[in-house]
């Protein structure tokens, strides 16, 4: 069990997401083109549900 922030961060990357802003705390804003919406990402996730959970509202399939 590890920090998958590294790896959704990566993903988003790879499918044209870019970085938009700090949010509150440790989280940060990406914006997806394919979904065409704003995606909040956790700096530290822990489970693979909530790692899916965010490249599904960007519009990506489960990596996890």
């Amino acid at each position: 069990m590890g920090d998958f922030s590294p790896d959704v961060k990566k993903i988003l990357k790879a499918h044209g997401c870019y970085w938009v802003r700090n949010g509150k705390g440790d989280h940060e804003i990406w914006y997806s083109p394919l979904a065409k919406r704003h995606v909040t990402v956790d700096g530290k996730i822990l489970s693979r549900h909530t790692a899916n959970a965010i490249l599904k509202q960007a519009g990506l399939e489960k990596q996890f």
